[in-house]
């Protein structure tokens, strides 16, 4: 829990932009709080958010969330032996596998049953309680765009995507599904250019030796 307590502080407030963004959306008070407890996975509520925020559709915005959250089967996979007992009580812990406390886990090649535990904890009660903080106190706080966190969105896919460009194959596909957004942006319903781009991760797959 202490290893977490530093990442804590910028995961709440990446909560309450959340919530924020998501009031702002229309999505009101009960559903934001209930996607983040149950969800907790930033990026998917983001696109979430963003996608309803402007009008797009339902199919779109919850395709956008799965699509960001399929890392999360090698990653459930890395960690699965260390999840024992009742199937009840193991899914309510691997609750707790995210990003963050997985790489806090991570000890060489090893993962850290406490380490991901206890930091999943922290890490889950800042981004519930930095969701509620957005979704009540927006009234006080205003337009998300007088704050620049409409910025948030897209500033946090930018700082996922930029470490994954190294190889060639990835900086191609990048740039690919980017023009495949562009090019439909102003032709299909909002959400819609998200999906359609996910389709270039394809050009990162590599057929098995034979």
């Amino acid at each position: 829990m202490r290893a977490a307590i530093a990442i804590a502080a910028t995961v709440w407030f990446f909560g309450a932009s959340f919530g924020l963004l998501a009031r702002a959306a229309g999505m009101g008070v009960l559903a934001p709080l209930v996607l983040s407890s149950t969800t907790f996975a930033g990026s998917a509520q983001f696109a979430v958010s963003s996608i309803l925020g402007v009008g797009g559709g339902t199919f779109a915005a919850i395709t956008a969330a799965v699509l960001l959250n399929t890392r999360y089967a090698p990653i459930s996979i890395s960690v699965a032996r260390l999840f024992h007992g009742p199937r009840l009580r193991r899914l309510l812990e691997s609750q707790l596998i995210v990003d963050e406390s997985w790489a806090l886990s991570s000890r060489g090649g090893r993962f850290d049953r406490r380490l991901l535990l206890g930091a999943g904890m922290v890490l889950y009660a800042a981004w519930v309680s930095g969701t509620a903080v957005g979704v009540l106190a927006g009234d006080a706080l205003g337009d998300p765009k007088s704050l620049g966190l409409d910025g948030a969105f897209p500033a946090l896919f930018l700082a996922l995507l930029v470490p994954q460009l190294r190889a060639p194959r990835a900086l191609l596909a990048a740039l690919v599904g980017g023009a495949i957004a562009l090019v439909l942006i102003p032709l299909t319903p909002p959400g819609t250019p998200i999906v359609a781009a996910s389709a270039a991760c394809l050009l990162g797959l590599r057929r098995g030796d034979a």
